[in-house]
């Protein structure tokens, strides 16, 4: 009898404690907003290989806003290549990024993407994402960075970039979950074909 009552608040804290992180766990959301790999693949071309890969998200209420209200929002996809090695760390032969930045042109009601000197002028939002989600003829791979007759993983992700960010929108993205919207990395085996005698 002694012993049940010494033992009692401990198991009513236990209780408690249980009862609390279910409760949290129901009130917080499953995940943040994310993006679907749909597809990745690799095509050689004439003095490597080029990724195409087609993602699926949608931007929430205060991207949307933030996109509208000027403030440019930047998409990396990363690629690396990878073959695991039994000595050693795997080796990693590719590791690129590429980025893509969304803008809102105001005076010409134009939404903007762009990379490095390359622009592109959209009517629509829909059809700005449509170029973001289906990155095509990526050259991610020179000829001399692979073995030919190996396996290699390819892993592929994309993620919106908030450390590109201007300063003060970076501050709030950290604590605000509509700024996180990324995917898991896509991997998939990718055999350097022999070349023909």
């Amino acid at each position: 009898m002694t012993i049940s009552k010494r033992f009692f608040p401990l198991r009513l804290a236990a209780s408690l404690w249980i009862g609390l992180t279910l409760l949290l766990a129901a009130a917080v959301p499953a995940h943040a907003e994310s993006i679907a790999v749909q597809r990745a693949s690799l095509q050689a071309d004439g003095s490597g290989w080029t990724l195409d890969a087609r993602f699926d998200f949608e931007l929430n209420s205060s991207l949307e806003d933030a996109v509208n209200k000027g403030i440019p929002l930047y998409f990396t996809t990363d690629f690396v290549l990878s073959r695991p090695r039994w000595y050693w760390l795997d080796e990693q032969p590719v590791s690129v990024s590429q980025t893509l930045r969304l803008s809102f042109q105001p005076l010409t009601r134009e939404y903007r993407v762009s990379t490095g000197g390359l622009q592109l002028g959209f009517a629509s939002l829909s059809d700005a994402l449509a170029v973001i989600k289906h990155v095509t003829s990526w050259h991610v791979i020179e000829r001399n960075q692979v073995q030919q007759g190996e396996t290699y993983t390819a892993s592929v992700r994309m993620e919106l970039d908030t450390a590109l960010m201007p300063k003060p929108f970076q501050v709030d993205a950290v604590n605000n979950r509509d700024w996180t919207l990324a995917s898991d990395w896509k991997r998939f085996p990718f055999t350097v074909a022999e070349r023909a005698k």
